[in-house]
């Protein structure tokens, strides 16, 4: 590992997120949320108005603006700390932009609407593509590949090469490979296990592990996300550990913590 990749965390302003159940939803307990995160050591925010659980139902772009815009002018007022717009829908991200993010995290790889491309080149700001297979609702229903690593390579790569045809900064890139988007246990560990099959494509990657239900998977106890901060952290070190620039978090304290630690074991301390 070479220096300790950024820490993301995760503020949900929704009713029904799978990590914190609608903790979050309120305007003043999301602003405070985000406000802890900061000072717990987070380098950048990823603040998200629309859940995208398996099985989440959808909101209206003028729903999400509704939930997200106050948040970021909050946020903005009192900090410069990096901030991404965690949203499928490009009015969406305008909006945010306007009020201050400065990164898009798009599940979709900006392909839930004709004008994504369009709106991201505009942006100009750095976007998170992620590959996920099917949609949010019936993703987990019978994901299927023939070889997991080597598609979501290739599709990451064509969706990053579209991006700078339609006029992104190539600069401004990053890929995320959708632990548990579309994937059982066998196909996330597959891709864990080959990360530099996909940091090789030369672009930062983003890696969501924190309190994935793949960890339940492998130790049945851990039902609740409250059980899952254990496998959430070897996740994330190993992630590191394999190359990885951003790790998307909940529990960020503990998460800046054990990278500190495995920094200073490997000498960078």
């Amino acid at each position: 590992m070479s220096g300790r990749p950024m820490v993301m965390g995760v503020v949900n302003v929704t009713p029904d997120s799978f990590s914190d159940g609608g903790r979050f939803f309120d305007r003043e307990t999301a602003i405070e949320h985000a406000r802890r995160l900061i000072a717990e050591g987070a380098d950048i925010l990823d603040i998200g108005g629309e859940s995208t659980r398996p099985g989440a139902a959808s909101v209206s772009a003028e729903e999400e603006i509704d939930r997200v815009v106050p948040v970021i002018e909050a946020i903005r007022t009192e900090s410069a700390a990096p901030l991404s717009i965690d949203t499928m829908k490009p009015e969406v991200a305008r909006a945010a932009r306007a009020a201050g993010a400065t990164a898009w995290n798009d599940v979709t790889a900006l392909g839930w609407a004709e004008d994504s491309m369009a709106t991201a080149a505009e942006l100009g700001c750095p976007v998170i593509l992620m590959h996920m297979q099917g949609e949010p609702r019936t993703m987990q229903d019978d994901p299927r590949y023939e070889d997991v690593v080597a598609e979501v390579r290739a599709f990451l790569l064509g969706r990053a090469e579209a991006a700078v045809a339609a006029g992104v900064d190539r600069e401004s890139i990053w890929l995320d490979p959708g632990i548990g988007f579309g994937k059982t246990l066998a196909h996330n560990l597959e891709l864990l296990r080959n990360l530099p099959r996909l940091t090789d494509l030369g672009f930062p990657l983003v890696m969501g592990v924190s309190r994935k239900r793949f960890i339940r998977a492998i130790d049945a106890t851990a039902q609740s996300v409250d059980d899952r901060l254990g496998g959430s952290l070897a996740a994330a070190l190993w992630c590191a550990a394999h190359g990885a620039a951003v790790i998307r978090v909940h529990d960020v304290r503990e998460t800046v913590q054990a990278l500190s630690v495995l920094e200073a074991i490997e000498g960078g301390a």
